[in-house]
């Protein structure tokens, strides 16, 4: 294994690390950027939908520009960004205004998502095994230390403005840095044709994508509604529906975070082992089991507990839907674009639907959603290739390694 190979794929872990910081640093100081400047909690919301539609506007764009630039190029520009956008938001004097930088934030922050997702199926297929879960594993340590970082500003004493701004200002040279280590993404095979890549590749972006492309996307739809549950509605149900205090509530997504990273971290061990398809069937099964004991718990202590197993869950679906997504066709990147902005969909319909549903029955029957999507997950899983090839794009550009999916 090569230096520069080994430097790629600390790179792409890198990235994702970052993103999952500048992501959590601003979601942890919500609260005090609503203080700052007096929102109520609809104004609260209307930010957070801006950011979600700003990153869902960037991500189903991306197809045609990944094509054409590639991930290692728009990592370079938008990583930046993302950090400069994060800062805007901090310093922003009025509603407005954190509108729109919150809708900027989201558009940076959509791009990174997918370029980062893109250059980590090129390092994956580079290498030729698994690794994408390991990477998402990244973004997990990346929003836990925003929340550690968050905790220790509180206490300090710095406003959100000085605490996003220093966060903002410290990824700057750490994207800068890592962006030396990204590869360059895989020639496709229309682009090697006669006209080359960048006219086969806008041939390509405009073409329809593989049906298993959007079989992926719909499993990514229902593994970030199930993630997007669990942040935005987990602690409401553990106190008002089970009567948990305030303080012990709160414990239940760091507790599906920590499974989410411990998912992760071995998630591509077994992936190599057991193959995509079947781990995407037992994950989703297994999410509507945990999820189950979650809403028929008779304490929060046994619910928060069961969090930790519905994170273990979940964890590995949505990067191994990114990682088949990129190796469906000969460029990652506009594949990855299609199935990341299904994925996101997932996240903002998500809380929205789950409302919706406990105004019109209870909030534990709104959330039985997420059993219903975890056993989704697993019939569309059962409908995927038991096996797809992955084209090596560095160096030896003809020869195929098989990855069993």
């Amino acid at each position: 294994m090569t230096r520069d190979l080994r430097a790629a794929r600390t790179g792409a872990v890198l990235t994702f690390v970052l993103a999952g910081l500048l992501c959590g640093s601003m979601t942890v100081r919500i609260p005090a950027l609503s203080d700052k400047l007096g929102l109520s909690e609809a104004s609260v919301g209307a930010t957070l939908l801006v950011w979600g539609l700003g990153a869902l506007i960037t991500m189903q764009s991306m197809r045609g520009v990944m094509t054409r630039f590639g991930s290692r190029s728009i990592l370079r520009v938008a990583a930046p960004l993302t950090a400069i956008t994060l800062a805007l938001l901090a310093l922003a004097p009025s509603f407005p205004l954190v509108l729109a930088a919150s809708g900027l934030f989201g558009m940076a922050f959509g791009a990174v998502d997918v370029a980062m997702n893109a250059q980590g199926s090129t390092v994956e297929r580079a290498y030729g095994r698994p690794l994408m879960n390991g990477m998402h594993a990244g973004w997990c340590v990346g929003a836990i230390s925003a929340g550690l970082l968050g905790t220790a500003a509180i206490a300090a004493g710095l406003s959100v403005t000085v605490h996003l701004t220093l966060v903002a200002l410290l990824a700057l040279p750490v994207a800068a840095l890592v962006s030396r280590s990204y590869l360059p993404d895989p020639v496709t095979a229309v682009g090697r044709s006669a006209k080359g890549r960048s006219a086969g590749g806008r041939g390509a972006a405009r073409r329809r994508m593989p049906p298993v492309v959007y079989l992926l996307g719909v499993i990514a739809f229902c593994a970030f509604m199930v993630e997007g549950t669990v942040a935005d509605w987990n602690g409401l149900y553990l106190r008002n529906v089970l009567g948990a205090p305030e303080a012990l509530a709160a414990l239940g997504y760091p507790i599906f975070e920590v499974g989410m990273l411990a998912g992760r971290l071995t998630g591509d061990r077994v992936r190599a082992r057991f193959g995509a398809r079947g781990m995407m069937v037992a994950s989703g099964l297994a999410t509507a089991a945990t999820f189950g004991v979650v809403l028929t718990a008779p304490t929060a202590a046994i619910a928060i507990s069961a969090m930790l197993f519905v994170g273990v869950a979940v964890a590995t679906v949505s990067p191994m839907a990114m990682s088949l997504a990129g190796g469906a066709t000969g460029d990652p990147g506009p594949a990855i674009a299609q199935t990341g902005a299904m994925g996101y969909a997932g996240l903002l319909l998500g809380p929205v639907i789950i409302g919706f549903l406990s105004d019109l029955v209870t909030l534990r029957v709104g959330l039985g959603l997420a059993v219903v999507l975890g056993v989704l997950i697993a019939v569309v899983a059962w409908f995927l290739p038991r096996s797809r090839a992955i084209t090596v794009p560095l160096e030896t550009p003809g020869r195929e390694l098989s990855m069993a999916a």
